[in-house]
């Protein structure tokens, strides 16, 4: 770091003599400086020094400024993508929830459980139709009944055929 600094100039007149005493006692201190040199040399040789027409600060301010609008490009990209797919697949998930709900509610609605997997469904009461579904076993019943049979256990007759 000394060695560099030697190189430099920035070393105050008593260190730099220190320094200088040094590379001639040690030769790999003297080898050491002796390639900084070279290198320092052949960088400022090595190629035209770029400059830019404006100023450093209007320079980096219009990169700022295209990284700006890099990020407001991003965020508008977002903001479309949401309002273009992920709102209206919010929306579809919400009616199919509804409906999912609603279906559910409709065809429990005239049911009462007997038991865990058990249910009797009557569509209306005094209706002939019943029906019992037991779906831990998977089974379901439907009752009819025929107006025929009602009607001839309402007049007390039995009527059989001759």
């Amino acid at each position: 770091m000394k060695l560099q600094a030697f190189l430099d100039g920035e070393l105050p007149e008593g260190e730099a003599r220190e320094v200088l005493a040094w590379t001639r006692r040690d030769a790999a201190a003297a080898a050491l400086l002796a390639e900084l040199r070279n290198t320092g040399q052949a960088l400022a040789k090595s190629g035209p020094c770029l400059s830019v027409p404006e100023s450093r600060e209007f320079y980096w301010s219009k990169i700022e400024r295209e990284i700006r609008s890099l990020e407001q490009r991003k965020i508008s990209l977002a903001s479309r993508f949401f309002r273009r797919f992920l709102l209206p697949a919010a929306g579809l998930a919400a009616l199919a929830l509804v409906a999912v709900l609603a279906a559910r509610h409709f065809t429990t609605a005239g049911a009462s459980h007997l038991g865990p997997g058990c249910e009797v469904e009557v569509a209306m009461i005094g209706s002939d139709p019943f029906t019992y579904h037991d779906y831990s076993k998977g089974t379901t019943l439907v009752w009819l009944s025929y107006p025929a049979e009602n009607e001839s256990s309402d007049s007390g007759s039995d009527d059989t055929l001759d």
